[in-house]
């Protein structure tokens, strides 16, 4: 009995669980900080690239199916357009499976900037040559400083509002907000695979 005492007073003076939490929607200060350290990177990286092509480097083909620096840069803007629209317009309705997605952060990470498997970019976003090169770097960079002060400012509750990803499926608009710099590394490495091709202009 009294080992049974002992036992129940113990057990009263263990600390009572907390029932589990809801998953904040809001972006941490660590994912913000990611994303803003990688919208930059990526930025970066892509104007040194292109600095000072001539027209011949800037619209040269490794092959007929491969696309040249032009219509990377081109499929950039046309990707940040169409993923930053996506990202703020899911905020008009949250989903309530939204904490299924949040496995796929991880997923997006790893995935994106990696080359080693090639899929075909949405006709959407699919280069069709209709800006000048003073257009379309205009273009991106306005684009990224909207994106950037976005990223900077926003307090909305990103993670609770998804939209349909044709690749990833349902992903949040915090993980539409960090597909954008992790595309344009990915392509980053694109143009630096046309600009090593072996009959590249010099």
């Amino acid at each position: 009995m009294k080992f049974l005492a002992a036992l129940a007073a113990n057990i009263l003076l263990l600390p009572i669980q907390p029932p589990a939490q809801t998953a904040d929607p809001k972006m941490t200060k660590a994912e913000r900080a990611e994303i803003i350290e990688l919208l930059n990177k990526s930025e970066k990286e892509f104007l040194q690239a292109v600095e000072g092509l001539s027209d011949q480097q800037w619209s040269f083909k490794p092959g007929p199916d491969r696309w040249s620096v032009a219509e990377c840069a081109e499929h950039i803007v046309l990707a940040e357009a169409l993923l930053f629209e996506t990202a703020t317009k899911s905020l008009t309705a949250a989903d309530d499976k939204w904490e299924e997605t949040l496995r796929k952060t991880d997923i997006l990470r790893r995935a994106l900037p990696n080359r080693s498997t090639k899929v075909d970019a949405p006709e959407a976003i699919k280069p069709r040559q209709a800006m000048t090169r003073q257009q379309l770097m205009a273009r991106f960079k306005e684009q990224r400083a909207r994106t950037l002060a976005y990223v900077q400012e926003t307090e909305a509750p990103l993670k609770a509002h998804t939209a349909a990803n044709p690749f990833f499926g349902p992903l949040n608009a915090h993980q539409w907000l960090l597909y954008i710099p992790l595309h344009h590394l990915r392509h980053n490495l694109q143009i630096a695979e046309v600009k090593s091709s072996s009959s590249y202009p010099q």
